[in-house]
């Protein structure tokens, strides 16, 4: 009796399952798209013009006239302006880590990838030696690109630098160490170190290398600027612990007004002379330089996960709105890509207990109607 009341319950969740998830698959509920980039601003060049399919993406970086994308499988894309061929990604288009874009009006620009073996990958312009990665290419754990310099920063903490060097942006301060992240501005570069303060170095007409103080606390820098040739204007930003933002250096367009509350923020990115910082809730807050509507964040401004600011042009990286169960291949959404993983493995128990079968959400160790109803019961919550 016990028995055929367990398997009367177990019919009707599988009938219920069934109809549930023939009607999801047939109607499934928008959500936004796994990894989707959304671009606003000056478009010269169609750097705002994102390539389809604009989904799985998991990095973005913006220079002066195009674009880079990373994509889940390692790939980059590029788009915009191609003039010293910035956006021919060079072969194998595979094993990407981190991107990294600069350049300016003067030479075009230039693109950096990192590769997972920890080497450094240079293209486009490369008038200042910008794209000279020094020898040995290797150990390397970030990258940074400003308008006619590189950056690198390695495994041992270290930065190396190269390019364009009128104004010392090269010349790492002593002691190179200690650094875990970097970044490239006009004619500046700043360094991170572990102990939550922040090392200038390059150009200082305007202050963007006086760290205001405390300088302690941080956990995330950016540089920008503008540059013509050997003329340049800079800023400095750097996120704090609680949230809140610093600026320092050139204000012409008001970069240093964070809009209030000045609190919240999980990322910072800046272009030219528009600022942007990414929020907890997943909005962004733009401020400075509005010329070209890069302060203009297309609706709805929620679910970002990254941000990017290029020459008076902004990109932002959505993730996925809600955290779906029965979403197995990362695409914000259930359809019958997902019912095909459930497929491949049907029924199929895991080669040895201990292995792992990804789409069997209820952990039974076997995939079948159960994981259905598990996820049909956890839809959208």
């Amino acid at each position: 009796m016990r028995s055929g009341s367990k398997d009367e319950k177990y019919s009707f969740i599988t009938v219920v399952s069934v109809c549930f998830f023939l009607w999801v698959f047939v109607f499934p509920i928008p959500v936004y798209a796994a990894g989707e980039i959304v671009a606003w601003g000056s478009n010269l060049d169609g750097k705002c013009d994102v390539p389809e399919p604009n989904t799985g993406f998991t990095a973005i970086a913006a220079g002066y006239g195009h674009s880079l994308g990373l994509k889940q499988d390692g790939s980059i894309v590029a788009w915009g302006s191609n003039s010293y061929g910035e956006c021919d990604v060079p072969e194998p288009n595979m094993g990407f880590t981190a991107i990294a874009t600069g350049g300016s009006s003067y030479r075009g620009g230039h693109s950096l990838g990192l590769k997972i073996d920890g080497s450094i990958v240079a293209w486009g312009s490369n008038s200042f030696g910008e794209c000279n990665v020094p020898e040995p290419n290797t150990g390397f754990t970030a990258i940074a690109a400003g308008c006619y310099h590189s950056l690198g920063l390695k495994t041992d903490g270290s930065i190396v630098a190269w390019g364009a060097n009128w104004h010392g942006q090269c010349d790492v301060p002593s002691p190179n160490t200690g650094f875990v992240a970097i970044a490239a501005g006009s004619s500046h570069s700043l360094g991170l170190k572990a102990d939550g303060s922040i090392v200038a170095w390059g150009l200082n007409n305007y202050g963007q290398c006086d760290v205001p103080l405390p300088n302690t606390g941080f956990t995330a820098i950016a540089a920008g600027g503008a540059s013509i040739y050997m003329t340049s204007r800079g800023h400095s930003l750097g996120l704090k612990q609680d949230g809140s933002i610093v600026v320092w250096g050139d204000n012409m367009t008001g970069q240093h007004n964070v809009p209030e509350p000045n609190a919240g923020f999980i990322a910072i990115a800046t272009g030219d002379y528009h600022l942007l910082g990414l929020k907890q809730d997943g909005s962004i807050v733009v401020w400075g330089d509005n010329m070209t509507g890069q302060h203009n964040v297309p609706e709805p401004n929620a679910g970002f996960i990254a941000v990017a600011a290029g020459d008076r042009y902004s990109l932002g990286l959505k993730g996925c709105l809600y955290n779906l169960a029965g979403d197995l291949n990362d695409d914000c959404k259930v359809d019958f890509e997902d019912l095909s993983i459930l497929s491949d493995q049907w029924l199929q128990p895991p080669s040895t207990p201990s292995a792992d079968i990804a789409p069997q959400p209820n952990g039974d160790g076997i995939v079948n109607f159960l994981d259905f109803a598990f996820m049909a019961e956890k839809w959208m919550k």
